[in-house]
Formats: structure tokens, sequence, C-alpha cells
């Protein structure tokens, strides 16, 4: 689904708050940006699969009680630090009725799990005479009554309300990679057609989780052995996973103006599809998003997210090359990792950094997931 045909209000970015292996904040990542990296990988912790761990964050800084960072998982730490940049970003941390205003979108996976129950459990999965039986039985009495409340996924999106003090509605989606591309489109929808004037949107992923490495490995989709950059993994396709965080404040431009805020840049236009991925068909998707933005020339920077998969990374590359010959093409995955959830938002935030630093005029974004769903976004300088 696109919202690119109807006659809709400008949105802008006024905030943006990142944070990854790489460090947190604007001037690190622009900086990362322009060098191209390098990276930071770590091949031996969970060997074989390699991935790009997050840096050390000063959490008081953005969540001052010990107590809330205490009760929060990783990724939830993650994402309620990275919103906290992005409202400092915009100007609006200790606006009261900005933040009784502002609705919030986040993108989240489940919460973590118990590790060691979940490897007890395999383990005697092995000798069980009725695995099914045995499965059951042991899921219902080993497992925490509490786990299944911190799995909550719209806990992120609590913490950002507690720790802040944002009041307004707030909506959760999952989902992987989609989960991303829908909740920065939504956001994007309701401030253009004039539902809103003010959203916080993102996501947030820590990718040194064994429990998901273990699901991306059975589905085959890691890549093992050393770093290589996400369009050059022919002799070893797959994630190479990146614990990151990225929320954006999108503003309706005429609130913006009012208010003198700092634009980033224009947010144009977002696109959502999912294709039937037979061959050919993430190509086709993407190629149709990226071309309904007009015209991209050599001042273009595409940004995308693509995952590093066989195949679909390659069609990736095939459909910006069609729709955006002339563009630079830099991908995410190449500095701070592939971010699942928190990809597309990623991608999008420093594809706004990298307009508000001149370092293009526009910038497209793209992102194919590893097993579902398309999307493209398209930024303005303002």
């Amino acid at each position: 689904m696109s919202d690119m045909t109807m006659d809709r209000r400008d949105v802008v970015i006024t905030g943006v708050g990142i944070a990854s292996s790489l460090g947190e904040g604007i001037e690190t990542h622009a900086a990362a940006l322009k060098t191209g990296g390098p990276p930071v990988v770590d091949t031996e912790s969970f060997k074989p699969y390699p991935l790009h761990p997050l840096a050390a964050l000063e959490l008081d800084r953005q969540i001052p009680k010990k107590s809330d960072q205490r009760q929060m998982e990783p990724w939830q730490r993650l994402g309620v630090y990275a919103a906290g940049l992005a409202l400092d970003s915009a100007g609006i941390k200790e606006d009261t009725d900005a933040k009784s205003a502002l609705q919030v979108i986040v993108a989240a996976g489940g919460g973590e799990r118990d590790h060691a129950v979940d490897s007890a459990i395999l383990t005697g999965l092995r000798g069980a005479n009725e695995p099914g039986t045995y499965l059951n039985e042991h899921l219902m009495g080993d497992l925490r009554p509490t786990l299944f409340l911190a799995q909550l996924s719209n806990l992120l999106a609590g913490n950002i309300a507690i720790v802040h003090g944002v009041t307004g509605p707030s909506r959760t989606f999952m989902g992987e990679e989609q989960a991303g591309v829908d909740a920065i489109r939504t956001a994007h929808a309701r401030i253009a057609a004039g539902q809103s004037d003010l959203m916080l949107v993102g996501g947030a992923y820590n990718a040194e989780r064994r429990d998901m490495l273990l699901l991306f490995e059975l589905g085959g989709y890691l890549r093992r052995g050393s770093f290589a950059p996400v369009f050059a993994r022919d002799d070893a396709p797959g994630l190479i996973t990146g614990s990151a965080g990225a929320f954006l404040v999108l503003e309706s431009a005429e609130r913006a103006a009012a208010r003198g805020a700092k634009v980033y840049a224009k947010l144009g236009h977002v696109g959502a599809t999912r294709s039937h991925r037979t061959p050919g068909t993430v190509e086709s998707a993407l190629t149709t998003l990226v071309s309904g933005f007009g015209t991209t020339g050599s001042d273009t920077l595409a940004i995308s997210a693509a995952t590093g998969c066989a195949g679909i990374t390659a069609e990736e590359a095939n459909a910006l090359a069609k729709a955006a010959p002339s563009a630079k093409r830099i991908a995410t995955g190449d500095l701070v990792g592939h971010g699942v959830e928190a990809a597309f938002p990623v991608s999008v935030a420093l594809a706004a950094i990298a307009v508000s630093g001149g370092q293009a005029k526009e910038a497209i974004v793209t992102g194919a997931g590893h097993w579902r769903g398309e999307g493209a976004a398209h930024l303005i300088q303002a």
C-alpha cells in the first residue's frame, strides 16, 4: 500500500535519535556516512555468526532512574534511549503540551527468552518418546508466569511514556522488517491526512540474543564466518544482525514552521507492499515503489536496508540500479548491521542525517524483509 496517490499535507522530520554499534547521535552517524565506516563487528562472541554489538551508552542521560533501567530488557532500554535522543533533537523533551499531543508508533519484536529454560527443553526434547506431549508439558510447567508479561511488545511504548512523560496515544506494530516500514508509513500518512500533527516513530533491536540467532539460523538466514558488505556476500549469503535503535519526530510542515523547528528533511512519500516472493517479484515491487518518487539524479543518495540474504538482496540491488541509476548507494547493514524491526527506521534516520548535512539533495530508502514485505521512502532536502 502506498500514500502517493492522495493530495496530502507536507510532512517533515524535526527530530532524529539513533544509537548503534558506532555510538549514538547525529554527528557520529554523519561521519560514518561520509567515510563508509569502518563497521564495528564482533566475530567471536557468537561464533560462527558475526554481529554488530551495541556501543556502550550512558543510560542515565536518557533514563535517569536506575529502577526504570533495571526493569527493562536491553532492547527496551535501547529504544527508550533513542526516543529520548529524538525528543531532544526536536526540542520538545521538556514541552509538556507537545508531549501530550505526541502520538507514538513503535516497531517491535518479542521480549527476550529465558535461555536456561529453553536450552533444557530443547535438550530433553531430543530423547523424548512423545516430543509433542513433552514440549507442551514443559512449556506450561517450566516457563515463569511473568515471562509472558515480559514479552509484551508494547512495553517499549509504555516505557517511553513513563520515562519521557509522553501522554499521547501509542501503537505497536510487529512483523519483522515490515513492522518498521509500516510504522513510518502509518505515521507519515496520519500527519499527511490531518489526523495528527506530531508523531514519534521508530524501533529498536538487540542483536546480542542467542534465541534470535537460533531462530534465524533455523530458517537459514544467517551469514557465517567473517564480515562482508551486504551486496558482496555471494560466498555466504545471509544476515549480519546489528543492535540498533532509531526514532524520528515527524511533524506537519505548518506546525514545524509555527514553532521555528529545525527541519532535517521533508518526508515526501512512504510506500509498502508485499510480493509473493517468487523470483523477480521483489525487484518488481521495489522498482515500482521507487519509480513513483519521480526522477532521481546524481544528487540522490540511495540507502538500502537490504538483508544480505540470497536472492532478494540481488533483486534489491537491481531495483536500485533501474530506478535510481545515478544515485550513490549505501547499505545500512555495512555501517551498523541489520536491525530487523529497526532496520527501516534506522535507514530513514541515516537518510535524514545525510540530507540535512548536505550529503545529498534527496534520498531514497529501500528495504525488503528477509522473508516478507518491501518498503521505500523518499526524503527531500528542506
